[in-house]
């Protein structure tokens, strides 16, 4: 299982990890990210894709 963590504080919500995992990442109606906190182990490359391209960097992930 792969556990996502948005530091919310450095989160600017610019939506960019939404375009890489749509069904992980949105933007609610006001703009905000929201986020499913734990997914499948076979959404790996998602989550590395939604790391790489978020401009603030505030996307961490662990795998158990």
């Amino acid at each position: 299982m792969i556990t996502i963590n948005i530091d919310m504080d450095s989160c600017q919500n610019y939506g960019q990890c939404v375009f890489e995992a749509e069904d992980i990442f949105q933007l609610d109606e006001d703009g905000n990210i929201q986020y499913t906190k734990e997914v499948p182990d076979d959404r790996q490359a998602d989550v590395e894709n939604a790391v790489d391209v978020c401009p603030m960097q505030a996307i961490s992930f662990t795998v158990s």
